[in-house]
């Protein structure tokens, strides 16, 4: 199965067409025209610094329905007795420079280059992606940042400086998408750490049929 090539248009192949290992298409740029037209189908950017985009739709997908997210009753005490604050959307840049430079410390990979932070500092500027920031005092201990498209909220990265700092993040931003009646949480890659707060593995059509449905507005057009 060849690969996508895309054009200058903000249009996108059916996700079906991916293959086995989620790779659809290639090329295009990180405009916030395409990447909403690229997140209300399920597709989304993963590549290394210096090569060119790369959209992914990957099948099975792992999904938190808020309804069934489940926090431990060790973590919940654990985080009652923590000191811990939440903000959101207070300092979404130093957010995503946290999650790629942790990365980096830690020896790892990291597909959050400068293009990246770029493009989801500008999605954060025209309100569609969000930051939860988790605090000791003054002090980041945590965080995560996503995109926030109708009822969907697509989890993107999370970084952790201090003992359970992202997993309060979490737990706050669940509790937040619970209370604006969102549908579901894209977790694109299923980990054990995900799947331990009720996440859940959906096929690629299930996916697609929630973001039709919980996705009010339509950003492009597939590409047939």
């Amino acid at each position: 199965m060849s690969i996508f090539q895309l054009t200058r248009e903000p249009v996108f192949p059916d996700p079906k067409l991916a293959e086995d290992n989620g790779l659809l298409a290639v090329g295009g740029d990180l405009s916030i025209k395409r990447l909403l037209a690229a997140y209300s189908k399920g597709i989304f950017p993963w590549y290394s610094q210096g090569d060119p985009p790369l959209w992914w739709f990957t099948d099975p997908r792992l999904v938190i329905f808020p309804s069934e997210f489940k926090v431990s009753k060790r973590l919940a005490r654990t985080l009652r007795n923590s000191g811990f604050t939440i903000t959101f959307n207070k300092e979404f840049e130093t957010v995503i420079n946290s999650c790629a430079n942790i990365r980096i410390a830690d020896g790892e990979g990291t597909w959050i280059s400068d293009d990246m932070k770029e493009a989801y500092c500008n999605l954060h500027q025209a309100g569609y992606a969000l930051s939860v920031e988790c605090w000791l005092g003054d002090q980041l201990a945590g965080g995560l940042y996503g995109i926030s498209l109708g009822q969907v909220f697509f989890g993107e990265s999370m970084f952790t400086r201090i003992s359970n700092g992202s997993k309060a993040a979490l737990v706050a931003l669940v509790n937040y998408l619970k209370q604006q009646d969102f549908a579901v949480i894209d977790c694109q890659m299923t980990t054990q750490h995900l799947v331990s707060f009720g996440g859940r593995e959906i096929d690629g059509d299930e996916f697609r049929h929630l973001l039709q449905r919980h996705i009010p507005h339509t950003f492009t057009n597939e590409r047939k």
